[in-house]
């Protein structure tokens, strides 16, 4: 069987943060990392906390800019480069090819529940009865009780607001997911279903990298590993 191209291409990535407060002390967190993703595969990335594993997932989504190296995407039938790119490419990257599931919902205050799912629909030009259709359906997978959709999730538990957020990041077939720790707050059955909806999405081919630190959830998503090692010494 003949191995898919990448859809997704990091190279020599380094990301530093500057403790202003310390003399402009750059703290390095990424170091030259390169990965390449392909459609059908999830990369679970390992390593010891302080490793930088979250930093590259926003990296990668473009909430922190790299100081150095490449992060290129499949987008709209071309490569585009991420680093440095501008916010107007990096907003349609993510409307419409690169999801991510993060362990916090973005909170938004008096707007329903089924609204903030289907938002990321409407912003493809998707009609506003399909967009609530398809929201409606995963707020239903997801456990989200019928009576709590007009309400916002700022009322909910931890595990009721993570699988709005999933519900949310996931109501569009994005080519490329990133997933920052996708099961955290849920139950064992609520996570159990989140991950058949992952499974699922990576058998229909969308190149997924995550952060799992379960390792049971590790064991059933993770097509392979990619270790991500702690950086060397201030400069």
């Amino acid at each position: 069987m003949t191995a898919m191209s990448p859809v997704l291409r990091v190279q020599g990535l380094h990301k530093s943060f500057v403790m202003h407060a310390q003399g402009h002390l750059a703290l390095p967190v990424l170091r030259d990392v390169a990965l390449d993703v392909s459609p059908g595969e999830c990369l679970a990335l390992v390593g010891p906390s302080g490793a930088g594993k979250s930093t590259l997932l926003r990296s990668l989504y473009g909430n922190y800019r790299p100081q150095g190296g490449s992060i290129r995407v499949r987008h709209r039938a071309d490569w585009v480069e991420l680093v440095g790119a501008e916010p107007r490419v990096t907003l349609d990257v993510r409307r419409h090819t690169m999801g991510f599931v993060s362990q916090f919902l973005r909170v938004i205050p008096r707007v329903a529940t089924v609204d903030v799912v289907a938002e990321p629909m409407l912003r493809r030009g998707v009609s506003p009865e399909e967009a609530r259709r398809r929201a409606e359906f995963l707020l239903h997978l997801l456990g989200i009780p019928e009576r709590l959709w007009q309400l916002p999730p700022a009322t909910f538990s931890g595990g009721e607001q993570q699988r709005v957020n999933i519900a949310r990041s996931l109501i569009a077939d994005y080519p490329v997911l990133l997933l920052d720790e996708p099961t955290a707050s849920l139950d064992t059955a609520n996570r159990d279903g989140v991950i058949d909806l992952i499974r699922d999405r990576r058998e229909a081919g969308a190149a997924i990298v995550g952060i799992f630190h379960d390792v049971a959830v590790r064991d059933v998503l993770a097509t392979r590993l990619h270790p991500v090692e702690l950086p060397g010494a201030p400069q």
